[in-house]
C-alpha cells in the first residue's frame, strides 16, 4: 500500500446524501489554506458538484487520472483559491465501477496515482453517498474520516452505514489506519426543534457515535446557499455569518489548535492533542 507523507488525509464522507458533505469538504479545505497550509481538494464524487460551488472550469478530472489516460500533473487545477488545488470530478465517472472491473487491486488505484505527490500539507477528499469504486479508493487513501450528519430522523441511520463502510475497510485492509475524526452535525436548527434533540438523543445513546460527535456542529445559514449559487467560499460571501463562524472552529478544531465545544466528549477531545497541521 503506498504511504503518502501528508500529515492530514481526511475523507468526507455519509452513506446518505444530502447532508452537507460537498459543502464540509470545500469548507475544511479552503480553511486549512487559510491558515497557511498547501491543500489539495480532490472531488471523487461523480457529480462533481466542488468544481461547480467553486467556480472552476472543468478539463481533465478524477475519470482520467484513475483510468491512467492523465497524469496527476495534468488533472490539478491549480490556484483555485490561495493554497487551495482541487483535483475534479464529473458525471462521467459513473462509469468507473464498469471501466474499472477488470482492473487488479483497482480498491488502491488512486493511492497509486498519488505516489510521489508533494508541496501539500493536507488532503481531503469528497466521498459520494454511496460505498463505490471512488470511495474504497478514497477510504484507502485517507487517515481519517469525517461524518457529516443532517439532524433529521434519518441521521443515524446513515451514520451506522458508514461506519459499518469503515470496518469493512478495516477487516479487508487491516494494514490501513482508518479513524473516525468526527461526526458533524449539519444545517443545525438554532431554535433545537424536537426533531434536532431527538437526533442528538439518538447519538447520545449509540456509544461509537456519540463519542465522535462534535456537538458544535454547523448552524442553519442561509448564506450557504447564497455563497455556492456565486461560486464562494462563506468566508467570501459572508464572513460574519454564523456558518463562518461556525466552520471556523471546525477548521481549528481539525487543525488541533483552539479550544475544544465544552461538550465535546472525552474521546473525541483526545483528537485535540495531535500535532496542529499548521
Amino acid at each position: 500500500m503506498v504511504a503518502l507523507n501528508i500529515m492530514l488525509k481526511v475523507a468526507i464522507v455519509n452513506m446518505k446524501g444530502g447532508v452537507g458533505k460537498t459543502m464540509t469538504a470545500i469548507h475544511l479545505a479552503a480553511g486549512l489554506a487559510r491558515h497557511g497550509a498547501r491543500v489539495l481538494l480532490i472531488d471523487a464524487d461523480p457529480q462533481g458538484n466542488i468544481g461547480h460551488a467553486l467556480g472552476v472550469r472543468i478539463g481533465r478530472s478524477i475519470r482520467e487520472l484513475m483510468l491512467g489516460e492523465s497524469p496527476m500533473s495534468d488533472v490539478i487545477v491549480r490556484g483555485v483559491r490561495e493554497r487551495l488545488d482541487i483535483v475534479p470530478s464529473t458525471p462521467a465517472a459513473f462509469g468507473l465501477d464498469m471501466q474499472l472491473a477488470a482492473q487488479p487491486s483497482r480498491e488502491t488505484i488512486l493511492a497509486r496515482r498519488l505516489q510521489g505527490l508533494s508541496g501539500y500539507d493536507a488532503l481531503v477528499i469528497d466521498c459520494s453517498p454511496a460505498m463505490s469504486l471512488l470511495t474504497y479508493n478514497a477510504l484507502l487513501v485517507a487517515s481519517d474520516v469525517i461524518v457529516p450528519v443532517g439532524m433529521d430522523g434519518m441521521a443515524i441511520l446513515g451514520a451506522r452505514q458508514t461506519l459499518a463502510g469503515i470496518r469493512e475497510i478495516s477487516t479487508l485492509w487491516p494494514d490501513r489506519r482508518l479513524d473516525v475524526m468526527a461526526i458533524l452535525p449539519t444545517s443545525v436548527n438554532v431554535a433545537a426543534t424536537k426533531a434536532t434533540r431527538a437526533a442528538f438523543e439518538a447519538f447520545d445513546e449509540h456509544a461509537d457515535l456519540g463519542s465522535r460527535l462534535y456537538r458544535r456542529g454547523i448552524r442553519q445559514c442561509i448564506d450557504l446557499m447564497y455563497a455556492v449559487t456565486q461560486g464562494l467560499t462563506i468566508w467570501e460571501y459572508a464572513p460574519r455569518s454564523r456558518a463562518a463562524e461556525d466552520y471556523d472552529a471546525f477548521v481549528d478544531f481539525v487543525r488541533g489548535a483552539g479550544d475544544a465545544p465544552s461538550e465535546r466528549t472525552a474521546d473525541a477531545n483526545k483528537i485535540e492533542k495531535r500535532q496542529t497541521v499548521v
